[in-house]
């Protein structure tokens, strides 16, 4: 499935135990030896929800978060709560598309996290051209940067040096985005995962991010090059997006021929 071109390779694993290895989730999401995805997720049985979703990322690291999988595993299986590493995700279709609730944001230096204290309304850093972002955490760490023109951030040569910054412990998404129109555009650099065509916690943390510092209006478009999501967040609530989700295909695969 994916969401906005951002893809996954779903395995169900709630009737028959599946042990999911780095190397393991690595090997299937390797787009020329695997399957092919940006994040491999499995779901599993859940005592606090629905069902539990859990995410590794392509180079194989398990993640906390991730909300275009969010919207993919509602719109496939109906649930309406979900139970991930990031915290429970509520959601529901709606003509169409699929709305999840990822909760409330979190913005203290120790709950993103950050390795020391800092603010995180303009995080007194700088990486060439980006400098002073916000930092704040949706289920996972985001950095987001407020620039003048989106497409002239090379975030394939800037991001990787953000991402592992020793400044951040669990490693960091990275987002630059433009304001127009009251619209936001954006690009993430994902951690573990790179450029990606879309980033559901990057629009929602950059949305928050804009909003907070009235850059925008909630609810604001969030356009990035696989396609728009829209989110809304007041200060105090949870974070709501809506967007489609979309089924490609689905098969079987030997896992012991992958070697992993």
């Amino acid at each position: 499935m994916h969401g906005l071109g951002n893809d996954f390779v779903i395995l169900d694993a709630r009737d028959q135990s599946l042990t999911i290895a780095p190397g393991l989730a690595k090997s299937l999401a390797d787009r020329r030896t695997g399957i092919g995805c940006d994040q491999l997720i499995l779901l599993e049985p859940s005592t606090k929800a629905d069902l539990r979703m859990r995410i590794w990322n392509h180079d194989g690291g398990e993640v906390q978060s991730c909300g275009n999988a969010s919207r993919c595993v509602v719109a496939l299986t109906g649930a309406k709560s979900l139970e991930t590493g990031g915290g429970i995700v509520h959601g529901s279709t709606l003509d169409g598309s699929v709305e999840v609730s990822l909760g409330q944001p979190k913005f203290a230096w120790d709950e993103v996290p950050i390795t020391y204290p800092m603010d995180t309304d303009a995080v007194p850093m700088g990486w060439g051209p980006l400098e002073r972002p916000m930092a704040l955490s949706v289920g996972n760490p985001h950095l987001v940067f407020f620039v003048e023109d989106v497409e002239a951030i090379d975030l394939v040569r800037v991001g990787p040096s953000i991402e592992h910054d020793p400044a951040f412990p669990e490693r960091i998404n990275v987002n630059v985005a433009e304001v127009r129109n009251g619209e936001l555009l954006l690009r993430t650099w994902e951690r573990g995962a790179g450029l990606t065509l879309a980033c559901g916690t990057g629009a929602c943390a950059t949305a928050v991010a804009a909003i907070k510092s009235k850059r925008v209006h909630s609810p604001v478009k969030v356009v990035m090059p696989g396609g728009t999501l829209t989110v809304a967040w007041q200060p105090g609530g949870e974070v709501r997006m809506i967007g489609a989700a979309s089924h490609v295909f689905r098969g079987e695969i030997d896992l012991e021929a992958l070697g992993a």
